[in-house]
């Protein structure tokens, strides 16, 4: 083998390498920068792409899809002096990959001390109930902080989100009896407005009870005086008939009349309770006349009705002129002349 030879096979080597560093496939996902004598140059996109050999060189090849990152733990003291371990967790997204590469060192490490500082601060600005209870509103603030504070860095904070708040074991054993004392409360407050519910629904019942009650007894009053009223009102329409009939010179109408109050009296006495024994200062042979006067007038009353009912069966009337009926015997009620 001649110098030649040799010389033609170097070259088509060198040929060779050359080409293959001067091609250059970036997979999806990816962005390469490109630095010529170590400075940046241009950005290849995912693709083939053509570069100058032994000028050129790929800086850093940066991930463009979206990424996430653990926040270690770490303890926070929040505004009222209660200590609390905090850990969480961020996802990021690089928009700009040159500035990814030479805007900050050490990404991901810059972006874990940030979050974790602007933790402390935001919940070192709230309570304690605040920060176990608001975490929404922890994960929006602090999302709202890092993401203005990496824009410079071709960065995009999509979310930051809190795993766990851990209290220490003494706050969370006060909490847990808080917990209790509170729910024992309500259901002695529930307790107590059942009771209060159930004695006004009582009351209520009694009242209604009571109102219909008086609302009976005045109807009932109502109905004994109209008895009463309308008993007054026989009373003095009998007396009134007892008086024209006096008038009229009927005294036996007055001896039924008075014996008919003789006799009720009498029945009073004879009903009442307390009775055992009744003694009667008075006649037998009064009561009896008494009778015997209203007999007569019941015969009276009778025998007309006799007479007129034989009057109207067409009986044919007696030749001889009527003989008067004998006259009662004379009552003990009869006024002395």
């Amino acid at each position: 083998m001649t110098g030649f030879d040799i010389f033609a096979i170097a070259f088509l080597l060198l040929v060779i390498v050359t080409l293959f560093a001067g091609v250059k496939t970036v997979p999806q996902g990816y962005d390469w920068t490109i630095e010529r004598f170590g400075k940046y140059t241009r950005t290849l996109s995912p693709g083939l792409n053509i570069i100058v050999p032994y000028f050129d060189r790929v800086g850093r090849k940066m991930n463009m899809m979206e990424q996430v990152i653990n926040i270690p733990e770490q303890e926070v003291i929040t505004k009222d002096n209660a200590t609390v371990t905090v850990d969480g967790v961020a996802f990021f997204q690089v928009f700009d990959a040159a500035k990814a590469s030479y805007e900050v060192a050490h990404l991901e490490q810059a972006i874990i001390v940030l979050t974790m500082t602007n933790i402390r601060s935001v919940m070192g600005s709230m309570d304690l109930d605040q920060v176990l209870s608001h975490r929404d509103e922890i994960n929006e603030r602090l999302l709202r902080v890092v993401d203005a504070a990496v824009s410079p860095w071709g960065l995009k904070v999509n979310r930051i989100e809190i795993k766990d708040i851990v209290p220490p074991a003494d706050l969370v054993e006060a909490m847990g009896r808080q917990m209790k004392a509170e729910r024992v409360k309500r259901a002695d407050i529930l307790q107590a407005e059942g009771q209060r519910q159930s004695e006004i629904l009582r009351a209520e019942g009694a009242k209604q009870g009571q109102i219909l009650q008086a609302e009976g007894r005045k109807e009932a009053a109502f109905r004994d005086a109209e008895a009463r009223e309308r008993s007054a009102e026989a009373e003095a329409k009998a007396t009134q008939m007892v008086s024209e009939a006096i008038s009229k010179g009927d005294v036996a109408a007055l001896n039924y009349f008075i014996a008919d109050k003789y006799i009720k009296a009498f029945g009073q006495l004879a009903e009442s309770p307390n009775q055992k024994i009744l003694m009667l200062p008075i006649e037998a042979t009064s009561i009896l006349g008494s009778l015997a006067g209203i007999g007569e007038i019941a015969k009276a009353t009778f025998g007309d009705a006799a007479t007129a009912a034989v009057a109207r069966r067409g009986s044919v009337p007696s030749t001889g002129p009527a003989t008067p009926p004998p006259p009662p015997p004379p009552s003990p009620f009869s006024p002395q002349r």
